[in-house]
């Protein structure tokens, strides 16, 4: 497994090069170069089919690429192998996907807690943890609601809590408003956005929501498998 120190250097925290994703014969990523520093909130936009969730998926390791390369703090990541890709999701990264993918028999502190409890953090202290993070996001009272208990921003809210309890050094948000009114959506942003600025972790946003994307401090619009010029 590669080991990261945590320690700042002049490297981008996230970088992709030449980034080469095939569906059978359809490219879905036809050599895509991208840097997200330290910090960042990087929105990817552009038409369905341009090759946005594969590139979250890819520089998140869920997918192998094809081809190019993507670099973590400077270290080549792109030929772990699952098991380690696996391990890296865990601890360098942090997710939240547009229906939650909460564990519907898990409370919320414990959805919550689960990037720690998979790591092996005592319960105790990985509940603690998770609850501190759900205070932090207004949700504090609702600890031990399941997620068909909650509204559809509070569901939100814990998946945001269970991206950061780790401390990930990037979040990847996949469509995060989908599901949500527009109130409630930009409402579920701010959080995402203040959150992860508390651990300094860049953020990665795909959507389709001009909104959102407005948000960002920048903006990665792709087309065709490319990074529109």
């Amino acid at each position: 497994m590669i080991e990261f120190d945590g320690q700042v250097t002049h490297h981008p925290v996230l970088a992709g090069r030449g980034l080469v994703k095939r569906y059978g014969d359809v490219p879905a990523l036809a050599g895509v170069d991208i840097t997200v520093r330290a910090g960042d909130v990087v929105a990817i936009v552009g038409p369905s089919g341009s090759g946005k969730s594969s590139l979250l998926h890819v520089l998140s390791g869920v997918l192998p690429a094809d081809g190019g390369e993507v670099f973590l703090a400077g270290k080549p990541i792109t030929t772990l192998g699952e098991t380690e890709r696996s391990l890296l999701r865990r601890s360098a990264f942090g997710f939240v996907f547009q229906s939650g993918l909460l564990v519907a028999e898990l409370s919320a502190e414990e959805n919550a807690a689960l990037p720690l409890l998979l790591a092996g953090v005592p319960r105790g202290d990985a509940l603690g943890a998770a609850r501190d993070w759900l205070a932090r996001l207004g949700l504090e009272g609702l600890e031990r609601r399941r997620p068909g208990e909650l509204s559809g921003g509070q569901a939100q809210r814990v998946a945001i809590a269970r991206a950061l309890v780790h401390r990930p050094r990037v979040v990847f948000a996949d469509e995060p408003t989908g599901a949500l009114d527009t109130r409630t959506g930009q409402e579920m942003v701010t959080s995402l956005l203040d959150a992860a600025r508390r651990t300094g972790a860049a953020v990665v946003i795909v959507t389709h929501d001009q909104a959102v994307a407005a948000r960002a401090e920048r903006v990665v619009e792709l087309r065709d498998g490319l990074v529109a010029a």
